[in-house]
This record gives C-alpha cells, sequence and structure tokens, in this order.
C-alpha cells in the first residue's frame, strides 16, 4: 500500500518486468446501500471481472493497476450493480484520476508520443485529455480586453494570426490562420470590446476588414515597422538586380555586404563607410537607392501628421524612373493604406514587440518538431507562471486605522490585528511576451 499510497484500494499481488509494474488490487471497503433503491445492508456478491487501468510511474516504470471489480445484487429490488470506482478512477481514460492530473499538467511541456510511452496510455488518449484539458482552461482563462490591441502574424508551422496588449507587452492569442472569418470571431467574443481605442497592425487586409466590421470605432495604425521595412526590401531588389552584372569575384562581396546597406547612416562604423563609399561611387544606382532609404526613415521623426505627408510625396518625386519598379510595392502600399499609416504621426503607436515575435518564432520553430499547432499555442497561452497580473491592492491593516470610533472587542472579531485582507486576484493581462521567450530559450517549457 505505501508504494502505492491510494487508501480506496488493497494490493493483493503484485508483478514487475524490466518496463512495467502490474499491480492487483481491490476495493478497500465494499458498498453500504444499493444505488437503486437506497436499501443498506442487503446486498450480496453476485459476479466479479478484472478492470485494467493506469496509474502514475513509480520508479520510471510504467504502473497497471488490476481492480478486482465486484458485482452486486440487491435482495430488495432485486437488481445488479457494479461497485463504483470514481473517487481513484476516471473510467472514460481508463486511468486513475491522479495520471489524468498528471497527463494534463505533462502535455503543455512534451510531445505526446513521449507521454504515451512513459504511462502506457495510447496516443490517441493523451491527445484527447489534452483537448478536453484545453477547452477547460479556455473557459476559465480571460485576459483583459486591451486600450491598444495589436494585430500581427507569427509563423508557427505556417503563418497564424497573433493578438497582443501593446502597452502591457503581453500575448493575448494565436489563431489558427489569418482568415477575417477568424479574426472577427475573436474580435467579437472580446469582453467590453468597445474599450479598444487603437489597432494596430501590418498590412493584410483581413485584418482591416475585420477591425471595420467589429471595431468601427478603433482607429486602425499600421505599425511603422512594417512599412520602413519595405524601403529595404526595395534596397535589397536593386542590389540582387546588380549582382547579376558582377564578376563572381564582386558578387560575393557584395553579398557579404548586404547587411552594410541595411544599416542606418549613423549606425555604420567608418569602415562601413569606406566599404559604401566604394560601391555606390562604381555603382551610382545603389547610392541612389541608399540615399532614398535612408531619407524614407527619416520622414518617421517628422513632428505632425502634415509635414509627413509632404515629406513623403516630395522623397516619391524624387524616384529616378530607373529605380520605380524597385520602389513600387512601397508606393502603392502607402497609396492603399495611406489612411491607416499616416495615422501613426496623430497616435505614435507602434508593435514595439515584433522583435520579440521574431525571437519566438525561431524558438518555438526549433522546439516545434513533433507538437501540432494546438499544443504549441497550449504551451505559450497556459504554462503557469506565464501570465502577467495588474497587481490587486492590499486593504490596510487594522492597526493602521483610528480605533477609537469603532467598538472594538466586536471589531476585532471581524478583522484582527495585523491581518491583511485580500481583494480578488487581479485582470490578467496576456502572457508576457520576454518571460515567455526567456523559458523557452532556456528549455524551460
Amino acid at each position: 500500500m505505501e508504494i502505492l499510497n491510494l487508501p480506496h484500494f488493497n494490493i493483493k499481488q503484485f508483478a514487475e518486468n524490466e518496463h512495467d509494474f502490474l499491480i492487483q488490487v481491490e476495493t478497500a471497503s465494499p458498498p453500504s446501500f444499493c444505488p437503486h433503491c437506497g436499501c443498506v445492508a442487503n446486498l450480496y456478491k453476485h459476479d466479479n471481472r478484472d478492470h485494467l487501468c493506469m496509474d502514475l510511474p513509480i520508479h520510471g516504470k510504467r504502473v497497471g493497476l488490476l481492480v478486482k471489480r465486484q458485482r452486486y445484487k440487491c435482495r430488495e429490488c432485486n437488481q445488479t450493480f457494479w461497485e463504483r470506482l470514481e473517487h481513484t478512477i476516471d473510467e472514460k481514460r481508463n486511468c486513475t484520476k491522479r495520471l489524468l492530473s498528471y497527463v494534463e499538467k505533462q502535455s503543455l511541456k512534451r510531445t505526446f508520443v513521449s507521454i504515451s510511452e512513459d504511462v502506457g496510455l495510447n496516443e490517441k488518449t493523451i491527445r484527447n485529455i489534452f483537448r478536453d484539458y484545453i477547452n477547460r482552461l479556455e473557459e476559465t482563462l480571460r485576459f483583459e480586453t486591451p486600450n491598444w490591441l495589436g494585430i500581427d502574424e507569427i509563423h508557427i508551422i505556417k503563418p497564424r494570426c497573433v493578438l497582443t496588449n501593446i502597452e502591457e507587452r503581453t500575448l493575448l492569442d494565436v489563431l489558427p490562420n489569418r482568415n477575417k472569418e477568424t479574426v472577427v470571431s475573436y474580435l467579437s467574443r472580446l469582453p467590453n470590446r468597445g474599450r479598444i481605442q487603437y489597432v494596430t497592425m501590418d498590412m493584410w487586409r483581413p485584418y482591416k476588414d475585420a477591425v471595420k466590421a467589429v471595431l468601427p470605432k478603433a482607429t486602425i495604425i499600421v505599425d511603422k515597422f512594417h512599412v520602413v521595412r519595405m524601403a529595404n526590401q526595395a534596397l535589397e531588389s536593386i542590389r540582387k538586380q546588380l549582382r547579376e552584372g558582377l564578376s563572381p569575384k564582386e558578387r560575393r562581396g557584395l553579398m557579404h555586404d548586404r547587411f552594410i546597406l541595411l544599416k542606418r547612416h549613423k549606425e555604420l562604423t567608418e569602415m562601413d563607410k569606406i566599404t559604401l563609399d566604394l560601391w555606390t561611387k562604381n555603382h551610382p544606382s545603389l547610392g541612389i537607392a541608399y540615399d532614398l532609404k535612408e531619407s524614407f526613415f527619416d520622414i518617421w521623426d517628422t513632428d505632425s501628421r502634415q509635414k509627413a505627408y509632404l515629406r513623403y510625396h516630395d522623397w516619391k518625386a524624387k524616384i529616378p524612373k530607373e529605380l520605380q519598379s524597385a520602389f513600387e510595392p512601397l508606393t502603392k502600399a502607402m497609396a492603399n493604406w495611406e489612411e491607416e499609416i499616416f495615422n501613426y504621426f496623430d497616435h505614435r503607436i507602434t508593435n514595439a514587440y515584433t522583435e520579440s515575435l521574431n525571437s519566438l518564432i525561431r524558438v518555438t520553430n526549433r522546439l516545434g518538431r513533433g507538437y501540432s499547432f494546438e499544443a504549441l499555442r497550449a504551451k505559450i497561452l497556459f504554462t503557469e507562471g506565464l501570465q502577467k497580473e495588474r497587481k490587486p491592492k492590499y486593504q490596510k491593516r487594522l492597526d493602521d486605522y483610528e480605533l477609537r470610533d469603532y467598538n472594538y472587542p466586536m471589531f476585532e472579531k471581524m478583522f484582527p490585528v495585523g491581518v491583511v485582507r485580500e481583494r480578488e486576484r487581479g485582470e490578467l493581462l496576456g502572457v508576457d511576451i520576454s518571460t515567455l521567450i526567456e523559458k523557452l530559450e532556456k528549455g524551460e517549457l
């Protein structure tokens, strides 16, 4: 009994091999009444059968419990019934309740296959336990609806929509895809969604359409990172076109120097500047493209929407005809998303966590082998210790109050001196992105 620690069972036989324990048990106390008629102490044994279920591993070995389950018959109502095991056994999953709880927790940390090998349950059973557990968590875990909502993209197996609280730098959810219907469904379920004032996003039309449909009063702001990086992409396309006419030696050099071209001029070292001057003097179009990239970045330092608008159109007019095709994706995006892009200059809100999400992508892709999207999402959202919480305020100690105005003996019984009474748990603000990445990189998830 000590090795099992299951007081409802008595051990009858014990067998062991290299990988498993098989322990034959029977219930410690028979039923005292008939569940059909309620008659007390008028039962007799009618039949029995062996019921095999799995339990927590012991000493690294799988544990099977062979329960001798008794069938009884009531002399009063003449009906039969099997003794009930629900206090210990989950008959739906054919395992003990403590093993079920163990599998639920492990399913957020490990692959279903490894858990199956560890505990002796079928992989499909592990998957079903995980699904039920996540559904239960979904019903109980609620993150506070933010004032500033971020909608972005993350590549976990394939592109997914990720929702964030920009002010708190927390992750709210990862959706299975980026479709308008999926985003609309999520936004529609948000409690107090009217509190959302600003929504930042990349230039993906389904996001915009979903927000317009569900949050018509929210101001949409295109994250400036997604805009300015298009200037880098234009410069890269010009560099790649230029490489086609170079010798193999020059081509290798330009490939290695591409990082210099992507740097801001103020970040260049003296050696970087020498290298850049060499390339731009030999290839004037590359120098013009670099200057265009730099001046486009400078627009985002403008202190007003009107000035930024004028500076952009001045910048656009300076693009030489031979470089217009390279910069066309950028100018086309600026035309299609003009209102949302220039909203940034009225409300300087950006998805400051973008680099963090890129780190998250790298880590999840490295750790994601053997995991489904659902398992990775659950690992991210539901692992204990990752959620950021708004700290609740504490009530003052009793001795902080002036007690002379109270009937002290009676008041003391209600609130003993020195006892701190907490208010209800604070609002959950989402999964802290920096903590999540730190734990993933350390292999703690």
